[in-house]
């Protein structure tokens, strides 16, 4: 199929460019399928599971819970910080005031 493209008119071109690059996406996709039943397939040839092979699943992240404060906002008691991350406007507007981070622990 050979397609004069000095014959297309831009929205031509466009649409043309646009299902190409569909039919593109379907083969990568269809390649990749038949690549894998051909590992899976020899895998199981060699006696093996895929978690054998590639290893089980994954073991699950440490997540990391709420930490306590570390500090309070003498003007706002509500206002607390744990001391991780970016320092709050009000603990370095405390500090510029003169306080001390001692003065502003829990």
């Amino acid at each position: 199929m050979a397609v004069d493209i000095k014959n297309l008119n831009h929205n031509q071109l466009n649409e043309l460019i646009t299902k190409a690059q569909v039919r593109q996406t379907e083969l990568r996709k269809e390649k990749v399928a038949k690549l894998r039943e051909k590992i899976h397939a020899m895998v199981k040839a060699e006696g093996f599971s895929m978690e054998d092979v590639f290893g089980g699943t994954r073991k699950a992240r440490r997540s990391t819970g709420t930490v306590a404060p570390k500090y309070r906002n003498p003007g706002n008691p509500e206002q607390t910080w744990s001391g991780r991350g970016k320092r709050p406007r009000w603990f370095n507007d405390a500090l510029k005031a003169g306080k001390k981070e001692k003065d502003l622990a829990i």
